[in-house]
Parts: C-alpha cells; structure tokens; sequence
C-alpha cells in the first residue's frame, strides 16, 4: 500500500538545515495496521505528510498503490487511496452541518449525488454518530468531532486511512471512541491503517510497531518485541508500557513470568497461573 525508498527530507529549524528524514525506507502492506512512534522532531508526522502528498521528499520516492506522489498528475488519486486525519479535528471540519461536512470530499471527487448520500449515512454508522445528520460540528464533542473527521475521510472510499496522532488533544474517553473505531476500520473493512501516536497503549494490538529516532528507524517489529526493549526504547526518550516495566521487573527478581507482557490481562493471567 505504502512504500517509501531511500526518502530524505529536510526543513530549516533555527537557521540551520535539519535533517528530519534521512535515506528512510518503509513498506506498508495492505490490510496492515501499522503504528510509528518516535519522540518530537524524529519524522513520523513529516512522513505522514509525505505519504499524502502534502510534502514531496527532496530525494527518494514514496509510493502510494505503486503510485508516485511526485507526479502531479497522481495527486486527487493519492488521497482519495489514502485519506489523512490530523491531531486537530477543528482543522478538518468546513461545514456547519455533520452530513455536509462529510459529503464536501466526495462532493469535490464528482461523486453522485445519491451516491454521496447513501456513504454519507454508511460512514455516520460506521463511526458511530448515525442520528447526528444535522447537528452542528461546533456543539459536539472532542472525540464526536473526531468521529466526523474520519466519516468525511471514509466517505471517499480510501483503502488506506494515516492517522496522525489523532487522540493527542482527546480526553481519556474521547481516545476510547477513536480508537475502537480505527481497530473496527481495520478488523472489520480490511483497512490498512498508519498510526502515528506517542501513546503505548495505542500499539499494543497492532500489527507492526515502527521507532523513528533522528530520522532514521531505531526498530521495528510486533508490539511485544519492540516493548520488551526496555533500555532501548528509554534511550531514545519513549517509555514502554507499566505491565512491560513490572513483569521485567519481577523477571529480575526471580519470578517465572515472561519478560514480554504487554497487556494487564496477560499480567493478570500469567500472577494466577503462578498462584
């Protein structure tokens, strides 16, 4: 679905070229979930941008659908394959109405009309907030707007949805409502799903955890891999999750328990099994 080749990518920070990418290779299969994580400044977000098209790298090239986002002329097809949600979701709302506002990138696709107004209604359910047709986006919730932002992105029928840390401005259960609705996305609709995050919890059931540090990947691998690299994911400045740091812990401490818990209810399975 996503493939980047050798990208580089730089930008001026305090007056001095910075290298934010450099040489960066990726690939992305379809159906995949993939999470990407990394401290401030180490190039997830720029890579998302990169994959729609919003940046072009300097050198390198990202493919999306074997489609090459340096060619204008695969732009509109770019993003309609592989539709982009931001950390603000006020910053991706146009409308004064929910269904309009869903219906404004299928409408600037050249999509029929019936055609929009039966996706429409499919995206509301899918996202939950069916019912709220002609609600005012401004009156809803952080995660209800959220919830919007991605219906007007699936309404375009992207087999790809890139989701830069989009529970970063949400409350404890605002990144509940988000969340279950990008595992359903991808679960249930076989979407392959990017998610950028700085959120542990957020990867623990994901396909694949990819580390950014310096514009470059640190590593990579299943959750429970890359988690269980305690010194090494402290050494770039990211934590791992509380479980991982006590079942290494109690492991120390001569405790037959797995070193590689993820989950409380694998710690919570593993304390009875020992009891």
């Amino acid at each position: 679905m996503i493939r980047a080749e050798n990208v580089s990518f730089k930008y001026m920070r305090n007056e001095e070229m910075n290298h934010v990418l450099k040489d960066f290779n990726i690939h992305v299969l379809d159906g995949e979930f993939v999470v990407i994580m990394g401290h401030n400044g180490s190039g997830k977000s720029t890579f998302a941008k990169l994959t729609n098209a919003i940046l072009l790298p300097e050198s390198g090239d990202i493919y999306v659908a074997d489609m090459n986002t340096k060619n204008d002329e695969n732009l509109w097809a770019i993003r309609e394959k592989a539709g982009m949600i931001f950390q603000n979701p006020d910053n991706q709302i146009v409308a004064t109405m929910v269904e309009e506002d869903v219906a404004f990138g299928p409408e600037n696709l050249g999509v029929d009309p019936e055609e929009i107004r039966k996706r429409v209604d499919r995206v509301l359910k899918i996202v939950n907030m069916d019912g709220y047709q002609t609600r005012p986006p401004h009156m809803l919730s952080g995660g209800q707007k959220q919830r919007i932002a991605i219906a007007g992105i699936l309404a375009m029928s992207p087999d790809c949805i890139i989701l830069d840390e989009p529970t970063a401005m949400l409350d404890p259960s605002g990144r509940i409502e988000v969340l279950d609705i990008i595992h359903r996305l991808n679960q249930d609709e076989n979407m392959t799903v990017v998610l950028i995050t700085h959120f542990m919890n957020e990867a623990i059931h994901a396909d694949r955890v990819i580390v950014l540090d310096d514009g470059h990947i640190k590593l990579t691998g299943a959750p429970k891999e890359v988690f269980s690299k305690i010194n090494e994911m402290q050494a770039i400045g990211l934590d791992v999750p509380e479980v991982t740091k006590l079942a290494a812990y109690l492991k120390s401490e001569g405790i037959d328990i797995p070193s590689n818990i993820i989950t409380l209810e694998e710690m919570i399975s593993e304390l009875c099994r020992l009891k």
